[in-house]
C-alpha cells in the first residue's frame, strides 16, 4: 500500500490518501479547512493520476471531517464509510463547532455504515474494519494487513492514547479496545495516527506511558515481532 499523510484544519489533523495500483484510491478523514489545504490534497491526487473510489472515517469529530461534503460532491457523490454509532457524535458537530468558532461542517453525502470485520477493497488493496470504540462510540481502525499498516484514527497515538473527556467517550471502552483490537497485532505493523507522527504497534507495546500494564518485560521485544 502506498499512503500519502497530510494534517489539516486547527487542530491539524490527519487526511490520508491509500492506494495500490491506481488509479483508484482512498481518501480517510477528509479533513481540509484552512485556505489551500484542499488544494494541497486535489493537487497531489492529479499529479499522482489518483481518482477517489470513497472515502473512509476514523470517527466523526468535527476536525476530521470538515472537507467531507465537499469532497464527496467534487469527485461525483463519493459514499462515505463510517460506523453508524457514531450518528450521535456527528449531530453535535454545531455545538463543538460553535463553542470553538469553527465552520460547522456540512453532511450532506451518500453513507454506508461499516460493521467491525468489514472489508473494503479497491485494486491491490484491502482494508479490514476494526471497531475500537473508546474515543467515540464509533471509532474504527483500518487495517492493511498484507501491507502490514494500521489507520489508527484517535483511538492510538505516538506515545499517548485517545481522550475521553469529551461526550460519547469512555476510558474503559478505549481501553478495552487497544488490549484486545491493537496490541494483539503483530509489532512491525506501522500505525498512522489521526493526529501527530506514525508509530508501530511494538513501540507502543514496549513505550507507550498509557499501556504500561500492557508493556513488553525488559528484555522480552521478540513476543512483539
Amino acid at each position: 500500500m502506498n499512503i500519502e499523510v497530510f494534517h489539516f484544519g486547527p487542530l491539524r489533523a490527519a487526511c490520508m490518501v491509500l492506494w495500490a495500483k491506481g488509479p483508484d484510491c482512498f481518501v480517510v478523514d477528509a479533513c481540509f479547512y484552512a485556505p489551500g489545504e484542499k488544494e494541497s490534497l486535489y493537487g497531489f491526487l492529479k499529479e499522482k493520476g489518483l481518482k477517489p473510489a470513497a472515502i473512509l472515517l476514523t470517527h466523526t469529530h468535527f476536525d476530521h471531517i470538515h472537507g467531507v461534503e465537499e469532497c464527496s460532491r467534487d469527485f461525483g457523490g463519493l459514499t462515505v464509510y463510517y460506523s453508524e454509532a457514531d450518528r450521535g457524535i456527528l449531530a453535535d458537530r454545531e455545538k463543538n463547532c460553535r463553542f470553538l468558532g469553527l465552520r460547522v461542517p456540512g453532511v450532506d453525502f451518500p453513507v454506508h455504515y461499516v460493521q467491525d470485520g468489514e472489508q473494503i477493497s479497491i485494486p491491490g488493496l484491502t482494508l479490514e474494519v476494526l471497531a475500537t470504540p473508546g474515543h467515540t462510540p464509533g471509532c474504527v481502525c483500518y487495517l492493511d494487513r498484507e501491507g502490514k499498516i494500521l489507520i489508527s484514527g484517535d483511538t492510538l497515538f505516538a506515545g499517548t492514547i485517545g481522550r475521553t473527556d469529551l461526550g460519547g467517550g469512555d476510558y474503559d471502552l478505549l481501553m478495552d479496545s487497544i488490549q484486545r483490537k491493537i496490541l494483539p497485532l503483530d509489532g512491525d505493523i506501522e500505525v498512522y495516527p489521526g493526529h501527530g507522527p506514525s508509530t508501530s504497534i511494538g513501540v507502543e507495546r514496549r513505550s507507550n506511558p498509557f499501556l504500561q500494564p500492557f508493556n513488553s518485560p525488559d528484555g522480552d521485544d521478540e513476543a512483539f515481532l
